[in-house]
């Protein structure tokens, strides 16, 4: 059918997708929804909500689809307008705070080894309090630089380097302590 080998053109699709072509939003949420619930879920704990704060992404998304310039990937676009739904939903939960404190310098042992499965990575950056667990999100996953950081979450360069340091602390914490009890290390 040639209806459907139009949608197979992404800019066609952003187009008619932008002008309220249902199916055409429906295609781009089809082919992107699965990465999307993935960048929510590393940012909000609880599986359910975070479909609430993807579907709200969606729908700024759709909203604000004209002012994509096709520039760049239109998927790391809407990567951007997820985290920042995700930084808005735990804002108005309460659920992100940062003590502000100074950055330490120390070293972090980069030698710690384990085969742990994406889950289990998961669970144990799920344990992280919600200030280590964005900024290490942000930092470490995503790549945004530290004054990225601290200007989406309102925060201070060194607040932003202090719950990064935090954050792989306890990481590797949990990471000895896992292994240790498993005897692999």
């Amino acid at each position: 059918m040639k209806v459907i080998q139009l949608f197979k053109n992404e800019k066609l699709l952003i187009k008619l997708a932008a002008n309220q072509n249902r199916e055409a939003q429906r295609q781009l949420y089809d082919q992107h929804s699965g990465k999307m619930l993935s960048v929510c879920r590393q940012y909000i704990k609880d599986l359910q909500q975070a479909e609430e704060v993807m579907l709200s992404g969606f729908l700024k998304v759709f909203l604000h689809l004209k002012s994509f310039k096709n520039e760049g990937s239109f998927e790391g676009w809407i990567r951007r307008i997820m985290i920042r739904e995700c930084i808005s939903f735990l804002r108005s939960n309460k659920k992100l705070q940062f003590l502000e404190d100074e950055f330490s310098q120390a070293e972090i042992s980069e030698t710690v080894s384990s085969e742990l499965s994406a889950e289990e990575i998961q669970t144990l950056i799920d344990e992280l309090p919600e200030g280590y667990r964005m900024v290490f999100i942000m930092y470490a996953i995503e790549g945004y630089k530290h004054a990225e950081i601290a200007d989406l979450l309102k925060i201070t360069v060194g607040t932003s380097k202090s719950q990064l340091f935090k954050a792989r602390k306890i990481l590797q914490e949990k990471l000895i302590a896992q292994n240790t009890a498993y005897g692999t290390t």
